[in-house]
């Protein structure tokens, strides 16, 4: 049994990681402030069947709170930090660049601190596929230039990973830097496409496609990402003096005009279009490429989109029917 800290637990990534590794039969302490970036009580619904399990912790908690993380690393000892807790969204961070750099930034500090000042030495941290920019060369590899952010959000990520190298350096920490590509499945956040999509076709509302639906993007189950998360936390407590960057995708871009036609053909609805100008910090495309990843931890994707959003439909219309 380990014992493993998961800032940002309640969420979408963070409580399916929870499921996995409380299945598994370890220890999980949980740190969310259950912010309003989105209804609190989707996140609270997230993880009401953990409750009665005696090897999970919750903590309301902010991680930018130093005192409030200090308690939490006090009271435990961990195996592993799982560090997803961040302000997500490129175009919110536009709008509010500081919110975003006080979490991200300070927020992934404090958790970084706490753990040198409790001897944690295994960090499995999330960054982004949007430190990647609009980079020309396709696949995304981690050994590109990504100096060239274009919203705050992608920024505080890479600041990220140059911070954990420093901890790592300084502290010997063992720290891989997960860089996800956009991920789907059920519990997705209310604000992403693919939910907002359905939501959309359902309620007969027209869908605002930015660009000329071209723009692509590498959408990964939740399911494959969680796997690269659990066998990364193996990975660091398996080796000595790590720093890895890995590509978390599915290798497979799919356009946005075919994001929406899938997802139109599963619901047997006609999408109504609605074209709109692409917004400011909306790269152009990901596109991972997952060698990396398949090396060192094994990580292989197995849900195809398709399946992705059949999976996700029917979870969506489960939990449509309860509200009524």
């Amino acid at each position: 049994m380990k014992t493993y800290l998961i800032t940002g637990g309640a969420g979408f990534i963070g409580s399916t990681l929870t499921e996995k590794l409380l299945t598994k039969g370890n220890k999980v302490v949980v740190i969310d402030n259950f912010n309003n970036y989105y209804d609190p009580k989707l996140k609270q619904e997230n993880i009401e069947s953990f409750f009665d399990n005696h090897n999970y912790t919750l903590y309301r908690s902010d991680i930018r709170d130093r005192n409030e993380v200090a308690k939490v690393f006090d009271n435990h000892k961990f195996d592993v930090v799982v560090h997803l807790a961040a302000m997500a969204g490129v175009r919110p961070s536009i709008e509010d660049p500081i919110l975003y750099q006080e979490v991200n930034g300070l927020g992934t500090q404090n958790i970084l601190e706490e753990a040198r000042l409790h001897n944690v030495q295994n960090l499995v941290l999330a960054s982004s596929s949007s430190v990647y920019g609009n980079c020309i060369e396709v696949p995304f590899r981690e050994n590109m230039i990504v100096d060239f952010a274009i919203s705050p959000y992608a920024a505080t990520k890479k600041a990220n990973e140059v911070m954990a190298h420093v901890y790592h350096t300084l502290n010997k920490m063992n720290i891989i830097m997960l860089r996800f590509f956009t991920v789907y499945g059920p519990k997705q956040r209310p604000d992403l496409a693919i939910n907002k999509f359905v939501r959309l076709m359902l309620d007969n509302k027209p869908i605002p496609m930015y660009g000329n639906g071209t723009t692509s993007r590498d959408y990964t189950y939740v399911d494959d990402i969680v796997n690269g998360i659990y066998q990364s936390c193996d990975y660091v407590m398996e080796h000595e003096n790590v720093y890895e960057i890995i590509n978390l995708g599915s290798n497979h871009p799919i356009s946005l005009k075919d994001m929406i036609e899938i997802i139109g053909e599963e619901l047997k609805i006609k999408p109504k279009i609605e074209q709109l100008p692409m917004q400011q910090g909306d790269v152009d495309r990901t596109y991972a490429d997952i060698s990396k990843a398949e090396k060192l931890l094994g990580y292989k994707p197995q849900v195809t989109f398709e399946d992705g959003i059949k999976a996700f439909i029917v979870w969506y219309l489960k939990n449509r029917e309860e509200e009524k």
